[in-house]
């Protein structure tokens, strides 16, 4: 089961983007909502950014797993830095590896364009799916 919606690559859509997926996880636990609601926030904030398009958030839940992927049709293709402790950014892809099991970059095979996705385990109790969590 998921969810996708489209955003407009300006800064207002950061914060519509993060209530999206925090609100397509349905009642999954605090620490996931949390790591979720900062890595669409980071990722969202790299559309805004450096693509400078329209971007497209997917949350996709699958028994105990949840994947988010935020996809722009900008050029070039995102790296994880490793910032001085003066800089003021370059962490958002730290910060997505940190907070889930695992994440990856795919790139558009026919022209510009990038989707970078990350993965949860959600713990469930009694036998729930996140399906069910999620109505």
């Amino acid at each position: 089961m998921s969810d996708r919606r489209t955003f407009p690559g300006r800064p207002a859509s950061v914060r519509a983007a993060r209530h999206f997926a925090v609100d397509a996880l349905g009642s999954a636990p605090h620490a996931v909502v949390e790591a979720v609601a900062i890595a669409v926030s980071e990722l969202a904030t790299n559309c805004v950014l450096h693509a400078r398009t329209d971007f497209t958030v997917e949350v996709a839940r699958s028994g105990d797993r949840v994947r988010i992927t935020v996809a722009d049709a900008g050029a070039g293709a995102p790296a994880v830095r490793a910032p001085g402790s003066s800089e003021s950014s370059g962490r958002g892809l730290l910060l997505v590896r940190e907070l889930s099991d695992e994440w990856g970059i795919d790139t558009a095979d026919d022209g510009p364009g990038k989707s970078v996705w990350f993965a949860l385990q959600v713990p469930l109790t009694d036998g729930a799916t996140l399906q069910d969590a999620a109505g």
